[in-house]
């Protein structure tokens, strides 16, 4: 594992419904600080919420590193890379350096995420996360007529590799690699949403990629589940996500990580939950 700019995740599950009252103190800490969140005031809208408790990630991770809100600023590019930069006060111009964080955020269903690594500026935001929850949509349908619906984003090869003849489970499991793969790359090279997911190839078994026809080279994707339970009225349900963070190393060849058992993620990934968060929120601002 190279030395340099290492990877941290958080993940933070909605693992429960929530209420008004908590829904109003998480708005309130997004609003007093993040000036880049423009988020819609909307109770009622559970998307909204996600998007509150995503922005709070950053905020977590960096009072976890002891640093007060006032000794840092949030920056973004101009094709929507964020990156942290901390107060130069006390810290050797080499150090300051070296001292950028870059992020990305994401979310999808209960499963709200932050990809993180530290370094130049420069290298730190090249860096996605992706998430693709295990399920077809709309609810209810079948595997072959999720794929189908998807298969735009999707190049004849993928297609071929998420084969029905190989049961609905692996072509599901398959099928959420590769666009959670996608999502993590489009997202660290940062290019709008508009941009067509076909130029992409993902051959998994192979571990290979390539976009436009040509290998992509220096990459490294990490593959991995999350499990969460959540408890959906007064029914504790399982969901799955396929989550894949991606990073520019500028390494010669472009490598897949694969981390399938709990003990792998626990030195880089974090798993939090909304009580944990609300827990904490009068000190994110401090």
């Amino acid at each position: 594992m190279p030395g340099d700019c290492p990877i941290l995740v958080w993940m933070l599950a909605l693992n429960r419904d929530y209420v008004q009252e908590e829904y109003d103190a998480c708005y309130k800490v997004v609003q007093e600080c993040d000036r880049h969140a423009a988020i819609k005031y909307n109770p009622q809208d559970p998307d909204t919420l996600r998007q509150i408790m995503t922005q709070l990630l950053p905020l977590l991770m960096m009072r976890h590193r002891r640093i007060p809100r006032a000794k840092w600023e949030d920056h973004v590019s101009p094709n929507g890379k964020h990156w942290i930069q901390q107060s130069p006060d006390d810290m050797p111009p080499d150090k300051f350096l070296h001292s950028m964080i870059g992020y990305h955020l994401n979310f999808e269903n209960s499963l709200c995420g932050m990809a993180m690594t530290q370094g130049t500026q420069r290298r730190v935001i090249n860096i996605g996360l992706g998430i693709k929850q295990l399920v077809t949509e709309p609810r209810g349908a079948t595997v072959a007529a999720y794929l189908d619906s998807l298969s735009h984003k999707l190049t004849k090869r993928e297609i071929t590799m998420m084969s029905p003849d190989l049961g609905d489970e692996v072509s599901l499991r398959r099928l959420c690699i590769v666009l959670a793969l996608k999502q993590a790359y489009i997202k660290a090279i940062g290019q709008p949403v508009g941009f067509d997911w076909s130029r992409l190839e993902f051959d998994v078994p192979g571990e290979k990629a390539q976009g436009d026809g040509h290998p992509l080279q220096g990459w490294e994707f990490r593959i991995f589940k999350a499990t969460l339970g959540v408890v959906r009225g007064d029914v504790l349900v399982e969901e799955q996500y396929q989550c894949v963070t991606a990073f520019f190393r500028g390494t010669k060849e472009s490598t897949f990580i694969w981390h399938n058992t709990a003990k792998e993620l626990e030195a880089w990934v974090q798993f939090i939950n909304i009580d944990q968060m609300v827990k904490v929120l009068p000190k994110l601002t401090a």
